[in-house]
């Protein structure tokens, strides 16, 4: 792992191994925040085998989530209501959302979640990005 004043990084492996990995409640998860001292938001990689799902509805006190879907296929459910998800879904889901989801597709099913404070969002790349006059240079 390398790590300097401004950053962290860390080496999860491929998608397709996180099922070696067992954090929190099932096999599959890998959670980034601890690892990389995140500190406004946690962040999960997530392999959900074929014919799995997500055992139990959940909700949050605080925290909405964002799904990013990045490979296989599956059924997400929101408060009663069955959507389809896929590489390249996107969901957002309050924190008091009843959510829960399987893998019906044929394979491994890879996502993304980020969680983070709901509301807390008070600047994003447009307003909170700086461009700095430096010219780019890749020598090290």
């Amino acid at each position: 792992m390398k790590n300097g004043i401004n950053f962290s990084v860390v080496e999860a492996g491929s998608f397709g191994d996180l099922l070696s990995v067992t954090e929190g409640p099932a096999a599959g998860k890998y959670f980034l925040k601890d690892k990389l001292g995140l500190t406004g938001m946690e962040v999960s990689l997530n392999q959900l085998p074929e014919g799995a799902e997500v055992p139990f509805y959940h909700t949050h006190r605080e925290n909405e989530e964002l799904y990013l879907f990045i490979g296989g296929c599956g059924q997400f459910q929101v408060d009663g209501k069955i959507f389809s998800v896929k590489e390249g879904t996107a969901v957002r889901v309050k924190p008091e959302g009843e959510r829960t989801l399987r893998n019906n597709g044929n394979g491994d099913l890879y996502f993304i979640v980020i969680q983070a404070q709901a509301d807390s969002l008070r600047q994003w790349v447009m307003t909170d990005g700086v461009i700095l006059d430096k010219p780019v240079s890749w020598a090290e």
